[in-house]
């Protein structure tokens, strides 16, 4: 996701979608440990795309209470 995209959405839907990037990076270490996923990539971008998020709705919140 691109941080034009990201900072677009409020920061209910940024909570929202950060829990979800959460459950699908947990999902694919499972895989990556058990075997079923080799690439190890798709976790890279996920994590950066959480970061990107978690940056965006930390912004957000300074704005608001400011």
């Amino acid at each position: 996701m691109k941080i034009v995209d990201i900072r677009k959405l409020t920061t209910e839907q940024l909570t929202t979608e950060s829990t979800k990037l959460r459950e699908e990076i947990l999902q694919l270490r499972r895989g990556l440990y058990t075997g079923e996923t080799q690439n190890v990539r798709n976790v890279r971008t996920k994590r950066k795309d959480l970061a990107r998020m978690l940056t965006v709705l930390s912004e957000q919140l300074t704005k608001e209470t400011v």
